[in-house]
């Protein structure tokens, strides 16, 4: 029997329109923002309940994180909202400079992240988020795995104390993780004990880095399964105990391989504790138009590329 169960699918972005629907009735300093996507970042409720701390800047992004910077010296903890690509690619200047740089309280909140955006095709999906965001001292960067843990991190990260780039999608994906569970920003979740090899995921691969297991376990192959939310600050700690222990790593997310989750784990291990690691990941590419699930596919970011990876690193021990 499984010890994760998908209690039904739904979509991270959903979980970050409840968890911001619940800050704020708890806590009267937080202020959302939107860039003509609230429907899509799920902030209708939280512009229905709170209309005079809600704030529509139409496609403006740079302006967005611009007015969010300036919100914070008022003692405001502002969440914007629009799509990844538009979060960070679009605005990294503005970030950079009125938000890292200062060191603000600003919660950059972004959704349809990856190549799971689906048919709006390689303009929209960002694969490169990570890396730009993790580079920018100080920022911390979450990536959440499924609904009840992105409403467990919008709330955290309210209570953190400077800027966040939290990370999260448009598909429906198996909901899995505790209703009532504790979001402890920098701590890795450990999922399931092995011995053979390590798989590390984050965001949506965590699902199918759990399903890998399963499959690999009927191979008679023992997998420990670690959920990295937070890719910065790393739970080193948690990664060395377990590869150690293994022998072998495979690192599975939606980003290129370059500058994302699998870069952080390989500069954790050749500077603490060399051993074999395999990345699933884009290969430095763009993405396409096509559904979450033949994109996935095609791209190799599934339990199949997960398998494939632990049978290859598990040779090279």
């Amino acid at each position: 029997m499984k010890k994760y169960v998908d209690t039904g699918k739904k979509d991270t972005r959903s979980g970050f329109g409840a968890g911001l629907t619940e800050l704020g009735k708890i806590n009267p300093n937080v202020v959302a923002l939107c860039a003509d996507l609230t429907g899509s970042l799920k902030m209708d409720e939280f512009k229905s309940n709170h209309p005079e701390r809600f704030f529509q800047v139409g496609v403006a992004e740079a302006n967005m994180i611009g007015l969010a910077a300036g919100m914070t010296i008022g003692g405001k903890i502002p969440f914007t909202g629009t799509f990844a690509n538009f979060s960070t690619g679009r605005v990294y200047d503005q970030i950079r400079q009125s938000v890292a740089y200062s060191h603000k309280n600003v919660k950059i909140c972004a959704s349809h992240a990856g190549i799971t955006l689906g048919e709006d095709g390689a303009t929209h999906q960002i694969l490169e988020d990570i890396g730009l965001m993790k580079m920018l001292p100080g920022m911390t960067v979450i990536n959440t795995c499924d609904f009840n843990q992105t409403k467990a991190a919008t709330l955290a990260i309210a209570e953190h104390k400077g800027p966040v780039y939290l990370r999260f999608g448009r598909p429906k994906v198996p909901n899995f993780t505790p209703e009532d569970q504790s979001f402890k920003i920098g701590k890795a979740v450990h999922l399931q004990d092995g011995e053979d090899v390590t798989l590390i995921a984050t965001g949506h691969l965590v699902w199918e880095a759990l399903e890998a297991a399963e499959a690999l376990s009927e191979k008679g192959i023992s997998a420990e399964v670690i959920n990295i939310h937070t890719i910065k600050p790393l739970d080193e700690k948690a990664i060395l105990d377990s590869v150690r222990k293994t022998g072998c790593v495979v690192t599975a997310e939606e980003h290129n391989y370059y500058g994302g989750l699998g870069e952080s784990v390989a500069r954790t291990l050749s500077t603490h504790a060399p051993h074999p690691q395999e990345f699933v990941a884009t290969m430095d590419t763009f993405g396409e138009s096509g559904t979450p699930a033949q994109l996935m596919e095609k791209y190799g970011l599934n339990a199949e590329a997960i398998i494939n990876a632990t049978l290859k690193v598990i040779d090279r021990k």
